[in-house]
């Protein structure tokens, strides 16, 4: 585990967006670090589909929408 600067006003974003999130600090900062990694390394996914895979592969089953 190490330290990581960044900038003053992305903290404050990320502060702001873990508050909203339910997450501390470090857990939005991190989520939005994997995301981007992700992201990176499969360029043709979009944020949903990311998420939805990270979710299946903790064994997480989604509801499925019905139709209105």
């Amino acid at each position: 585990m190490g330290i990581v600067k960044i900038a003053d006003g992305l903290h404050v974003e990320v502060r702001k967006a873990s508050t909203v999130m339910c997450r501390s600090i470090n857990a939005q900062a991190e989520f939005w670090i994997k995301v981007g990694m992700l992201a990176e390394a499969n360029p043709t996914l979009s944020y949903n589909e990311i998420v939805a895979q990270q979710l299946k592969g903790a064994d997480i089953e989604l509801p499925a929408i019905e139709a209105a």
